[in-house]
């Protein structure tokens, strides 16, 4: 699972791999706390994420939602990922 952005702590990464489910989403990992988000609305899908971590991963998947539906394309295509910018 490539790792395509870090930032304040935060790993997000997403599967490479073309048999992965919907909807899009992302997984952060923050200490010992993993939570993967909806590409789409930004939600939390499942697991546990600190509230600043939470909106902090909100607040970059709202900047980079295109890179980040293109780069789900891609995983989906079995091709690797773009890094995509931190959140500064």
């Amino acid at each position: 699972m490539p790792t395509i952005s870090m930032f304040y702590g935060i790993i997000i990464r997403m599967y490479f791999a073309p048999s992965e489910h919907n909807p899009p989403h992302i997984h952060a990992y923050y200490q010992n706390n993993k939570a993967s988000f909806s590409i789409g609305d930004f939600e939390l899908l499942g697991g546990k994420m600190p509230l600043k971590q939470t909106r902090l991963i909100q607040a970059w998947m709202e900047i980079h939602k295109e890179e980040l539906l293109a780069d789900w394309e891609l995983c989906q295509n079995g091709e690797t990922p773009f890094k995509i910018e931190p959140l500064k």
